[in-house]
């Protein structure tokens, strides 16, 4: 009873709404002054060139002399100079990024091929499995296999098993993989650990 006799008290003042249509109502800030429509719009001066670091002074009669003197040089010439420059004022030599373990892509380079040559003589500890084929016969016991070491639904693990030759699990030990092979082996079933 008290909420209806408090609802009827609130009063929306006239001066910050205004009906647009009978449903719906258009409440305005009291501080909203609009836009003379005549009025042109400003216009802003932008630099010609945006320089985040502000105005600079001009570079010295020296360095200019230096900048012509280094336009004149030969190419071969001028690749000595970030070496020569990075010895006089102490720069710290910049030292190669080993890219080993690193999977850069076509973006390699030449450093890539030495690195895949240094990955050959590593010794593999990860490995894949490969459902080759199976006995049609046999293709229940397969599945359910499957299932017991992929942890999937029985709707997966058929559909993966319908796919042959597909990849049953990726990233396991060498013992594992043959654990695999050996189950899949004695239920009808042939894989490969690549």
């Amino acid at each position: 009873m008290k909420l209806f006799r408090l609802l009827r008290t609130v009063h929306i003042p006239s001066t910050f709404t205004k009906k647009t249509s009978p449903i719906q109502v258009r409440l305005f800030q009291h501080d909203f002054v609009p836009r003379d429509p005549k009025a042109k719009p400003k216009r802003y001066k932008y630099p010609a060139v945006y320089d985040p670091y502000g105005p600079r002074p001009p570079p010295s009669d020296k360095i200019v002399q230096l900048a012509e003197r280094m336009a004149t040089l030969p190419p071969e010439e001028l690749k000595m100079i970030g070496p020569c420059l990075g010895d006089k004022l102490k720069h710290p030599k910049m030292q190669t990024v080993s890219t080993e373990g690193m999977n850069l892509g076509s973006q390699g380079g030449a450093s890539a091929g030495s690195a895949k040559a240094e990955e050959k003589k590593v010794e593999k500890t990860a490995f894949d499995v490969k459902l080759e084929k199976f006995d049609a016969a046999a293709k229940i016991k397969v599945i359910k296999e499957v299932r017991t070491f992929t942890n999937l639904g029985l709707k997966e693990a058929k559909d993966l098993v319908e796919k042959a030759p597909a990849l049953l699990k990726q990233g396991v030990t060498k013992e594992e993989a043959n654990e695999i092979i050996e189950k899949l082996k004695a239920v009808g079933g042939v894989a490969v650990m690549e």
